[in-house]
């Protein structure tokens, strides 16, 4: 999503912080300057919110910030991601060469629930890898 966030060019509120809200006072430039942030924060939340699922946005608070918008959705999946740790680990470990379709799907199988642990952060002992082969 933040990538296609950054081709549409609207980005700029996810990168750079609120600058100082306008006043009297304010330069052109200032204003601008303020103007692009908003404009970006407003059409990058009004993405998001058309992307996302709504189960997902429903168990979110609503922000009117982007960047507060997008770490809630990061803090709403951290637990998310404990849940997927604990299956992936249990598939690893309870895996049998004679539930697979031969040799070549099992390593198949394995180096793929590895790969998504990997991406995880989760590091397994050589004695837990030991023990799983058996």
């Amino acid at each position: 999503m933040l990538l296609q966030l950054g081709w549409l060019d609207i980005d700029y509120a996810i990168r750079k912080d609120e600058p100082p809200k306008v006043t009297k006072e304010s330069t052109k430039e200032a204003i601008d300057l303020y103007e692009k942030w908003e404009k970006s924060n407003r059409l990058s939340i009004m993405f998001i919110k058309t992307r996302m699922c709504a189960s997902i946005l429903g168990s979110v608070d609503q922000h009117t910030k982007v960047k507060d918008l997008i770490k809630a959705i990061d803090e709403q999946f951290a637990t998310s991601d404990k849940a997927l740790v604990s299956t992936l680990i249990m598939q690893f470990s309870s895996l049998r060469l004679t539930e697979t379709k031969g040799v070549r799907d099992y390593i198949m199988r394995m180096r793929d629930i590895a790969a998504q642990l990997k991406t995880l952060e989760v590091t397994m002992s050589g004695t837990f890898l030991r023990r799983a082969d058996c």
